[in-house]
């Protein structure tokens, strides 16, 4: 049996997912086996497991960070926004049905089997489980019908850490408000709580500790600071999506899509000295970036008509007119084409033309696909022929079938005319050989030479997530942690 302890926040964006992975990569290092745990996630990024199941990527990363493969029973709720009041419902890595907001809050107590058999396969093979939230415990229209915050932790008899975000303002109100508003057997599982994001010296917040722990009789376990770690993020209201500055040499514009999904592809351009990586949000903010990416989408028509009405379309246009390299993916990759039909409602319904700017059509069918894949560019042209015979490994996760009278691009599919590329896979711009002939290419463009070394993605994650294990270490009282671990909710 499993010890479990569980990691909520005081809102969205707290900073559960990386205090989580923190401790998943801390017990890791102390020798336990432990593994992530969310029973219900909402979030367009996601990630397919070996087996081909579809998970919330914050769950794989935290996986990654515990040295384990990520497993669908990690996850087994996952929700995919389709419009401001419906999603795709996932469950055990495979796709329910659509539901509006409504409907799947009045059943989704039904899941708890789900969730508690996914629960249990973890339980059996684990040392400790990480568990995370889900937006806040709080929610008090929401609460009766909870499998996520509180309904969980006393579902699985887990003890809680509650974190609050002081960069954005209000921690008192947040963790304090937090407390007050829990009932007493819920407040009773909140074991400590955790001053995160914090700016400057510490020894400006002790009265704050001890306030803290004076109103809320909880103990702060840690005021951890803001951190500077390069660690995919799934969240909506990810930092990375606020970029808009060109800080680099290199420009990379990726185009901010109203249902922008899988926006962790492009990470990996942030280990490159020189290469700045900007979502655009409107047309005029494009500029004359080095590149253009047309990233994932949850919903490829309505982001089509977007493109079209926003006057984006016609401005990527003008750029691919003027030699700038165009990279679509998955949903971007089918707004390339000429034509993109959903005739059974798979994403909404309806048809709409595409960009027309390769000889392919999309029809969406009943079925997603979802697999692992790897394999090697085709020998390709264009202003990033450089890619030719470059090997990648990725994941394909969408709807749709795609029929190209184009070039292929890669040795399983694509497309590519000129030098505009498209392609399903999703990471498969992680390949050491991929991202460092990109770049090279980016720069000597540039008429600059990129003398760096290709760099381990592998690697280079690994070392991120040391560098967040050890400042948590740093920051919080991990003997108090593992107290709190061994004694569970007493």
């Amino acid at each position: 049996m499993a010890k479990a302890i569980m990691i909520q926040g005081t809102m969205s964006n707290a900073g559960k997912s990386l205090i989580a992975a923190a401790l998943c990569r801390i017990f890791k290092q102390d020798g336990y086996s432990c593994t992530p745990f969310k029973s219900q996630n909402m979030a367009l990024n996601s990630f397919v497991t070996a087996d081909g199941k579809e998970i919330g990527r914050a769950q794989a990363m935290q996986a990654e960070a515990a040295g384990i493969e990520p497993d669908v029973n990690m996850n087994p709720i996952l929700l995919k926004p389709t419009s401001n009041v419906g999603s795709q419902v996932i469950v055990g890595g495979e796709v329910r049905s659509d539901m509006r907001a409504f409907e799947y809050f009045r059943h989704k107590k039904e899941l708890i089997p789900e969730i508690m058999k996914a629960y249990s396969a973890l339980d059996k093979r684990y040392d400790i489980i990480v568990i995370e939230g889900a937006g806040s415990p709080c929610e008090l229209n929401l609460k009766s019908d909870d499998i996520v915050n509180m309904g969980l932790a006393k579902l699985v008899k887990a003890p809680v850490l509650l974190v609050g975000d002081i960069d954005r303002g209000g921690v008192f109100p947040q963790l304090l408000g937090t407390l007050m508003l829990l009932e007493e057997d819920e407040r009773s599982l909140v074991k400590g709580l955790i001053v995160n994001k914090f700016r400057g010296d510490k020894r400006l917040f002790d009265d704050g500790v001890r306030i803290l722990y004076e109103r809320g009789q909880k103990p702060v376990i840690g005021v951890v600071p803001y951190i500077d770690v390069d660690i995919e993020s799934e969240d909506s209201l990810s930092e990375r999506l606020e970029k808009t500055d060109i800080s680099g040499v290199i420009d990379i514009a990726v185009i901010r899509l109203p249902k922008i999904s899988n926006f962790t592809d492009f990470d990996v351009f942030n280990q490159y000295d020189g290469v700045s990586v900007r979502f655009v949000g409107k047309c005029q903010e494009l500029g004359q970036p080095d590149l253009m990416i047309l990233p994932g989408t949850k919903s490829t028509v309505s982001d089509m008509k977007w493109l079209i009405e926003s006057g984006f379309e016609a401005a990527i246009k003008k750029q691919v007119s003027n030699g700038v390299p165009l990279f679509g993916i998955c949903g971007g990759f089918q707004m390339l084409g000429e034509k993109i039909s959903d005739p059974l409602g798979a994403e909404g319904g309806g048809s709409i033309r595409g960009m027309g700017l390769l000889k392919c059509e999309t029809v969406f069918g009943a079925q997603k696909k979802r697999c692992r894949t790897q394999g090697e560019f085709c020998e390709i042209g264009g202003a990033l022929k450089a890619l030719s015979g470059k090997n990648f490994g990725g994941y394909e996760i969408h709807m749709g079938e795609t029929k190209s009278e184009a070039p292929r691009l890669l040795s399983c599919g694509g497309a590519w005319e000129g030098s505009v590329y498209g392609c399903y896979i999703h990471g498969i711009f992680d390949s050491d050989e991929v991202s460092s002939a990109l770049v090279s290419t980016l720069f000597e463009r540039k008429n600059i030479s990129y003398k760096e070394k290709a760099l381990d993605r592998k690697a280079y994650k690994q070392a991120q997530y040391d560098k967040l294990a050890e400042e948590v270490r740093k920051n919080i009282d991990m003997e108090l942690v593992y107290k709190i671990v061994k004694e569970g909710i007493g």
